[in-house]
């Protein structure tokens, strides 16, 4: 939610991230991209996460073009100097991490797991769960120090099962149970950590997804019929929940997982 403060000379944004220093990873497009956004438009300075440089500059430069403050760093998440050195050069721009959003992922292939590689397994569990440990390891002397705040990403596709997608489901599942766990760990030092658990939602890596179906438009049909709210979400809408999860408004939260799929999982 966005508070909108009147003042004497018209309406503004209120700033919930004032001074607060946010870390994205899986920022350079889709739910990544949005929540950094987001989170610099109410006042963050931003530290983006991503393995595309073009694109991880590109939304740098969106932000510094609304007057916010920003930094791209390449990184492999899935790899313990990269996301230890992503960490330190957080502190070394900015002093400080308050907001750490794991959000990188992969859908990994669409397989039964009788013809999935070792190796296919392998990305998808260290892209979509390894990073989320790794930055959380690196970033949580910071955030104890902060009172900071974790907010993971994981899917519908963590809390219901799918054929063909056993690496995706084990992995989002993980993220859930990461995210309850650690909430506990993390208890004592006021850091809350907490997780959103999105639906169908317009992204590339969704347009990937429906690429994997023989009849790519048929498929995008059967899914809107699966949605109780008849649509994809946009990656606004998640960037929504994760500003609040992320906020003081959400102070009192910790271990939840708010599922943003348009009803699909209640069905």
């Amino acid at each position: 939610m966005i508070r909108i403060v009147r003042r004497a000379e018209g309406i503004e944004m209120e700033k919930r991230f004032q001074s607060k220093v946010s870390l994205v990873t899986g920022a350079t497009s889709g739910i990544g991209e949005a929540t950094a956004i987001r989170l610099a438009a109410e006042g963050a300075k931003l530290v983006c996460v991503g393995r595309d440089p073009q694109r991880g500059q590109a939304v740098v430069d969106r932000i510094k073009k609304s007057s916010g403050e920003a930094l791209f760093i390449a990184a492999d998440v899935r790899q313990r100097p990269l996301v230890e050195s992503a960490v330190k050069k957080s502190l070394e721009a900015f002093g400080r991490i308050d907001v750490l959003f794991n959000n990188a992922g992969t859908e990994g292939p669409l397989k039964e797991i009788v013809d999935m590689t070792e190796e296919e397994w392998d990305e998808v569990l260290d892209v979509n769960l390894k990073s989320m440990f790794l930055f959380s390891k690196y970033a949580l002397p910071h955030l104890r120090k902060s009172k900071g705040v974790i907010v993971n990403t994981s899917s519908e596709l963590g809390l219901i099962g799918g054929p063909k997608y056993t690496a995706y489901c084990a992995s989002k599942g993980g993220v859930v149970l990461f995210t309850r766990a650690l909430a506990l760990e993390c208890a004592p030092w006021q850091v809350r950590v907490n997780c959103v658990s999105p639906g169908f939602t317009a992204t590339r890596m969704s347009e990937r997804e429906l690429s994997h179906y023989p009849d790519k438009e048929a498929a995008r049909k059967s899914a809107m019929e699966n949605i109780p709210l008849g649509r994809m979400a946009t990656p606004d809408e998640i960037a929504n929940a994760v500003a609040f999860l992320a906020s003081d408004e959400a102070k009192y939260i910790t271990g939840a997982v708010l599922s943003i799929d348009g009803g699909t999982t209640i069905k």
